[in-house]
């Protein structure tokens, strides 16, 4: 079951206007629920703030369950995380291509799968309900600095065509769909999650684009 309810009016906060929605995923004994809220400011929110958010989304972004895929126009995923001893390309000289799919040599859904079964498996193939690939090469975060991809990030040019608003309901449909946000906090199999939860990250990026997607200096 999949549903999203308006528990409360919009608040206009600038140039950014989100509703209150509560978000859930799966049936009432799916232990893999995923509750969302769309948690709107009821005051502006100050610079300072939406740095501090920043920080949070950074950590995420720049953590190994994300930036791994988002990589250059080199096309090559990496390994990086404790589990892996040190920072080195995706073993079996994979190249995602162009495509950024693999379909030029070997594709991802070679190893990684479609699905939302749990990933409780150790060292078995990761699901996402999302077919995998590597993150358009507008969106390399990988090796990046908190600034470099917070200019990429609130640049429409180079964030999908999203706004404010766009960037909060990108992380409310990947919930939707158990795709790669929701995996990076809960990857399973043994491997470390992105620090925080879904619930934080979106708060989190409530907060920045409602201070207006302000971006540390260099």
């Amino acid at each position: 079951m999949k549903r999203h309810s308006i528990i409360a009016s919009a608040v206009e906060l600038g140039f950014l206007s989100i509703a209150g929605v509560a978000f859930s995923h799966g049936s009432g004994d799916d232990q893999s629920k995923i509750d969302l809220v769309v948690n709107t400011p009821t005051e502006a929110v100050s610079r300072e703030e939406g740095l501090s958010a920043w920080d949070r989304i950074y950590a995420v972004a720049s953590h190994p369950r994300c930036s791994n895929c988002h990589v250059d126009e080199s096309n090559i995923p990496m390994w990086s995380g404790p589990s892996y001893g040190k920072t080195r390309p995706h073993g079996m000289n994979i190249n995602a291509g162009i495509s950024r799919i693999g379909i030029e040599s070997i594709p991802c859904s070679t190893c990684h799968m479609q699905s939302t079964v749990p990933n409780d498996i150790a060292h078995g193939a990761p699901h996402t309900g999302h077919a995998w690939m590597l993150a358009p090469v507008e969106f390399a975060w990988f090796g990046k600095s908190s600034a470099e991809i917070c200019e990429q990030m609130s640049d429409p040019a180079r964030n999908g065509g999203r706004d404010g608003d766009g960037l909060v309901q990108h992380i409310i449909h990947d919930a939707e769909i158990e795709a790669f946000i929701v995996w990076g906090f809960n990857p399973g199999g043994g491997r470390e999650a992105a620090p925080g939860s879904m619930q934080e990250h979106l708060d989190d990026m409530v907060l920045w684009t409602a201070a207006g997607m302000p971006c540390p200096a260099e």
